[in-house]
């Protein structure tokens, strides 16, 4: 199948059809035929989620939950931007599985690079059980060891594979927002509440994008590439019903060097006492999960200014936040601009 092949649609009454749900399920369950459908709560900020029920003739068949999640570009304000979730939908149709990373169950997921339309349908986490998380809500050195690991084995089984090397929908998407809209977010945020714990030394819009802009050429012009998540900042994580991390919210999956995730998850998933406590015995964890899993391991030197480089990427991201409850965004800036400023990383690009 092509990135452009299948029928996409557009509006959610389609997607939420007994026999549009009949052909796209069939895909995974041949000789399904959704008979009804319930739907449930609804999210929509520019992406839409919705949380449904399906009955089947016959019963829903084995292997599929009867509740599931749908997420698309339907509304006035989400159809422009429906491009920012074609690497996510190709994630999930075509790597997903192939990772073995534990992410949302996908039952679904096609894209349309032509007209950037996308749909992804995947099992239910809060009807399994799950539970998502956001930066206010405890995480463990344990549970960010087990993150980790996903990242890993992600990075892995990805590894330099030429059959990933010329995809478009993985190419960098790291070229830093430079004009004066941007530029003016970033100094909202400092001047704000929202950056209050920004440390002095790191709250300066210029070196920032500076910085950032070097980071951007270093990492295009790496031969030691791999997929990365690129944005596994704690919101982005969920816990399965067994309690289990679990990766979601694929928008900025590309090639890029391991240490984007792995200095950005650190940071930001645990607080600035916890972090400056393990990140060394982290970094040695996630090192030793890429080194079981057949990858030779980077110096200890290497791997130190690749985590300096990867809190840069997402104090970075955080910085030009401006649609994400401000109270979360907070917390992210303090971590991300506290392991910055600890890290000197500004002078590690």
């Amino acid at each position: 199948m092509t990135e452009a092949s299948g029928h996409v649609p557009e509006r959610l009454d389609e997607v939420l059809s007994p026999g549009w749900l009949t052909a796209a399920l069939g895909r995974r369950h041949p000789g399904i035929e959704v008979t009804g459908v319930t739907r449930g709560p609804t999210v929509s900020r520019f992406s839409t989620n919705v949380r449904f029920g399906i009955e089947c003739a016959g019963g829903v068949p084995a292997g599929l939950s009867p509740s599931l999640c749908v997420k698309g570009y339907f509304t006035p304000r989400g159809r422009p931007a429906r491009h920012a979730g074609l690497p996510e939908a190709l994630f999930y149709r075509d790597l997903a599985d192939r990772t073995g990373v534990r992410t949302l169950r996908g039952v679904y997921a096609e894209a349309d690079t032509g007209t950037g339309a996308n749909v992804v349908i995947t099992e239910d986490v809060i009807a399994a059980g799950g539970a998502f998380l956001d930066g206010r809500h405890p995480y463990t050195p344990d549970q960010a060891a087990d993150s980790l690991e996903q990242l890993a084995r992600l990075h892995a089984v990805t590894w330099g594979d030429p059959s990933l090397a010329a995809a478009g929908w993985l190419s960098s998407r790291m070229g830093p927002r430079t004009g004066e809209a941007w530029r003016a977010k970033i100094e909202a945020n400092y001047t704000g509440d929202t950056g209050a714990g920004v440390p002095e030394r790191v709250r300066d819009v210029g070196r920032l994008v500076a910085a950032y802009g070097a980071l951007a050429a270093l990492v295009a012009s790496t031969r030691a590439w791999t997929i990365v998540h690129g944005d596994p900042h704690v919101g982005n994580i969920f816990l399965d019903g067994g309690g289990r991390p679990s990766l979601l919210d694929w928008q900025l999956v590309q090639r890029a060097p391991w240490y984007l995730d792995v200095g950005y998850h650190i940071a930001s998933a645990l607080t600035v006492a916890d972090r400056r406590r393990h990140e060394d015995d982290l970094l040695r964890h996630y090192l030793d999960a890429l080194a079981a899993a057949g990858v030779e391991r980077p110096s200890w030197d290497e791997a130190g200014l690749g985590v300096r480089r990867g809190a840069l990427h997402g104090f970075y991201l955080w910085s030009i936040t401006s649609l994400v409850d401000p109270e979360v965004t907070s917390v992210l800036l303090e971590r991300l601009g506290t392991a910055v400023d600890d890290h000197d990383s500004y002078a590690a690009v």
